[in-house]
């Protein structure tokens, strides 16, 4: 799931309980976040099943965003060498090399939400 879909889905199912819980919240610095997580027992069904949906969604997704670097670090090696990580070449070179690129570095980029 992305980011965009998680928001998608939380606006449709958690709208009204947000509006009632936590509208004087800001968005930022996770404020909304901790707002929903200390009324989650509050909210309706439909709302907490969705927000544990999102939530575990977008943790994986920021995990394997994190992962990216060890993960294809061989492939990296490999396939573009002298590129630094955190540079968007980087990626660039091991989207471009998708059919030679590892199973496991494959699995993470898609995972990572980068394709």
């Amino acid at each position: 799931m992305s980011y965009a879909q998680a928001g998608a889905l939380l606006a449709r199912s958690c709208g009204p309980d947000i509006n009632k819980f936590c509208s004087n919240v800001n968005l930022g610095e996770g404020k909304l976040l901790a707002c929903m997580d200390g009324k989650i027992n509050q909210v309706s069904a439909k709302c907490k099943a969705d927000y544990a949906t999102a939530k575990a969604s977008i943790a994986e997704r920021d995990a394997a965003q994190d992962s990216i670097q060890e993960v294809c670090s061989a492939d990296t090696a490999r396939l573009c060498p002298g590129m630094v990580p955190q540079d968007g070449n980087l990626l660039s070179c091991l989207l471009q090399a998708t059919r030679v690129v590892s199973d496991r570095c494959n699995a993470a980029i898609t995972n990572a939400g980068y394709r």
